[in-house]
């Protein structure tokens, strides 16, 4: 039996990602994918976020010249919603005015699960909560200047239109629009960087192109999957699982296949950092 149980493991090796040691020797191999459109792999890294103290409620704090008043249209599920949330406390905690404004209704059951449930963190930084569907902004807004808006819900210009068309009208200078790795074409072995061939026909990439031709800068953000305090999903934590248990990463097919794996504050953390830039 124990015999008959080594053989069926054995066909796993060559889905297994090997040992540190190992690791360490395709280094050169990876360093060449990891790369900056016509930029060197070391000028890539020009601007490093210091390492804070970790801790699960923790706020970072990102220090701007001018206080904005800042319009955050939150997605109400996924891994994105985390994003939010963290760049409302990111946000808030560094003195910007903040509207949170989560896309269905208040009373929807998905608001049981977090990142909704940890809100009080962030009012206590100021941030004001509001519930209502991109093309209510009018009646629930107003009239009310923001001087940047950021989608964090939309996948196609249905959605994102009207927050586009919103921002315009309350006089923002900026858009920030959190995409999705997934606007890129597929490749053998990903992770992308920007200039890398796109689905032109998919929603992101429609709606990049609208935003665009708007008379306000954009930004945009593709990331991939996300982890950290206040996510929704646990399918990332896997990888995780995995690694403090000693054990193996699995890796489908060849095992060169790379991801990305970003917490969710640190990629708040580089949104915010966009904000007047």
């Amino acid at each position: 039996a124990s015999s008959a149980r080594a053989t069926r493991r054995t066909p796993r090796s060559s889905f297994t990602m090997s040992a540190m040691s190992a690791q360490s020797a395709q280094c050169s191999t990876f360093a060449s994918r990891k790369r900056v459109c016509g930029t060197p792999v070391k000028a890539s890294r020009a601007f490093v976020v210091p390492t804070r103290a970790a801790s699960s409620a923790r706020s970072v704090v990102v220090e701007a010249a001018d206080k904005k008043k800042v319009l955050i249209v939150n997605t109400n599920g996924g891994g994105h919603a985390n994003i939010g949330f963290w760049l409302a406390k990111t946000l808030g905690a560094a003195g910007h005015e903040v509207t949170m404004n989560v896309v269905g209704e208040e009373g929807d059951k998905k608001m049981q699960k977090t990142p909704f449930t940890l809100f009080d963190e962030i009012r206590a930084l100021g941030v004001k909560t509001v519930w209502c569907n991109p093309d209510a902004l009018k009646s629930v807004h107003g009239d009310a200047k923001f001087d940047v808006v950021v989608d964090n819900n939309g996948k196609d210009m249905e959605t994102v239109g009207p927050v586009a068309d919103f921002a315009v009208a309350a006089g923002a200078s900026q858009f920030l629009f959190v995409s999705s790795a997934g606007i890129y074409k597929p490749t053998v072995a990903p992770p992308h960087v920007e200039c890398d061939a796109v689905k032109e026909s998919s929603g992101h990439a429609v709606v990049e192109a609208h935003l665009k031709t708007l008379p306000l800068k954009m930004s945009s953000f593709r990331p991939q999957y996300l982890t950290g305090y206040g996510s929704n999903k646990d399918c990332e934590e896997w990888f995780f699982d995995r690694i403090v248990r000693g054990r193996p990463i699995l890796v489908p097919g060849s095992g060169d296949q790379l991801s990305s794996v970003t917490h969710a504050e640190d990629l708040a953390t580089m949104i915010a950092s966009a904000i007047g830039n």
